[in-house]
């Protein structure tokens, strides 16, 4: 949780600003005879505006776990608060524009503002204490000719940013999700990064509920930009990797296999006694920026990426597909899975905030003559917002089918 002052300066006056005009229209829309109302909005601006501050200058990557969640939590709750204020004042202040041509406000606007302020504040409570909890199983077939016959109806699940650490010691809803991605009887469970919001210790709670994931041929994972340690303040560099490495032994234990910038192969026989394979490939993160590049996929598989082995790719920033993969002749890469985006945890009709910031958020997508396909789960945890404002939990499974 990046909170740097200057860019929270600029919000803490403006909601001085909304509290001002609001505590001014109660002062004139409410009897003097009735203060109560007057006072409440005053003093509930007082505390607020304090709150924000203790906020900002709590130090946040030294915090402990629990001072993380009410940091976090805290947040949601003030903004649950303004949003709605800001909804209001917009429409209160379109109601005062007919009193610059010398006529009457118009209430109705005011009204309006203040039913869709609270509508705002139940969809976002909405979004933190159930959506988030609602798992989706989405299944997704895909036909390539390059699948071998062997592996025609492989069944492939998909899990990303679980984000243990936002859920402190309740593994509640970990259970929920490893028990929906049993249920589809995968062949394979693969998991593209961001197991923990900020050290290792926060996956210790929830290691005997994830060895519960099972699937014949394994559950293989990457990291994603959360499980590096570079959102806590480390006493030294030595104690962040030996925070990573701790990362590592955990989901060892788990029986997961990690693929830092490595590659697995799957073996079947085929109906015509054959042996088919294909090959797993997990590059370590490689994000753009602000985001550190740690993986490499020439040393993830180190022979000729042009070859004819039918490869998924798991690498967790969806912005390294569209960079180095789609469209790239000597690339033989034909399906590629990524996480990270969340869809900014907000997704209405399709619609998402997330596409400001990434032009591949949520789905699939494939390049421009179809050998390359990137899919983009929108992962089950939350990190900063506590709250999956439509954007409900994802687990993808996949059918892999041999033909166009």
């Amino acid at each position: 949780m990046r909170l740097p002052l200057l860019l929270i300066l600029p919000v803490l006056i403006l909601d001085i600003l909304v509290d001002w005009y609001i505590c001014r229209a109660v002062a004139r829309r409410t009897s003097p005879a009735r203060p109560l109302w007057r006072r409440l909005a005053v003093w509930s601006s007082v505390v607020l505006t304090l709150f924000l501050v203790a906020i900002v200058i709590w130090p946040k990557k030294s915090a402990d776990d629990s001072d993380f969640a009410f940091l976090m939590w805290g947040l949601y709750a003030y903004f649950s608060i303004y949003i709605p204020k800001y909804i209001f004042v917009i429409f209160d202040l379109l109601a005062s524009v007919p009193r610059l041509f010398h006529s009457s406000r118009l209430r109705l606007l005011s009204w309006t503002g203040i039913l869709l302020g609270v509508i705002t504040f139940g969809a976002m409570w909405w979004g933190a204490l159930i959506n988030r909890f609602r798992i989706d199983v989405r299944e997704v077939d895909f036909a390539d000719s390059r699948v071998p016959e062997a592996f025609d109806g492989f069944k492939v699940v998909q899990i990303s940013d679980i984000h243990t650490g936002t859920y402190g010691d309740d593994t509640t809803f970990v259970a929920s999700l490893v028990d929906a991605v049993n249920a589809l009887e995968p062949d394979l469970v693969l998991f593209t990064g961001d197991i923990v919001n900020r050290r290792s210790t926060e996956l210790e709670p929830f290691t005997s509920v994830l060895s519960r994931l099972k699937a014949p041929s394994g559950v293989m994972s990457v990291l994603g930009n959360h499980d590096y340690g570079d959102y806590f303040k480390w006493p030294s560099d030595f104690a962040k990797a030996a925070d990573r490495r701790h990362l590592a032994d955990l989901q060892r234990a788990m029986g997961w296999d990690l693929l830092n910038n490595d590659t697995r192969y799957i073996y079947k026989e085929g109906r015509h006694g054959q042996r088919d394979s294909i090959a797993i490939v997990g590059v370590e993160n490689i994000g753009d920026p602000p985001f550190p590049v740690y993986g490499d996929l020439d040393a993830a598989y180190p022979g000729d990426l042009a070859d004819d082995v039918f490869k998924i790719l798991m690498s967790h920033n969806p912005a390294h597909w569209t960079a180095d993969i789609a469209d790239a002749p000597d690339k033989n890469i034909p399906l590629t899975l990524s996480g990270h985006t969340h869809a900014m945890q907000i997704e209405l009709a399709g619609i998402s905030p997330a596409a400001l910031r990434y032009s591949t958020w949520g789905g699939r997508y494939d390049d421009a003559d179809s050998t390359h396909t990137l899919y983009v789960n929108i992962g089950t945890g939350e990190v900063g917002v506590p709250a999956r404002i439509g954007a409900t939990p994802e687990v993808t499974l996949f059918t892999l089918r041999r033909g166009q």
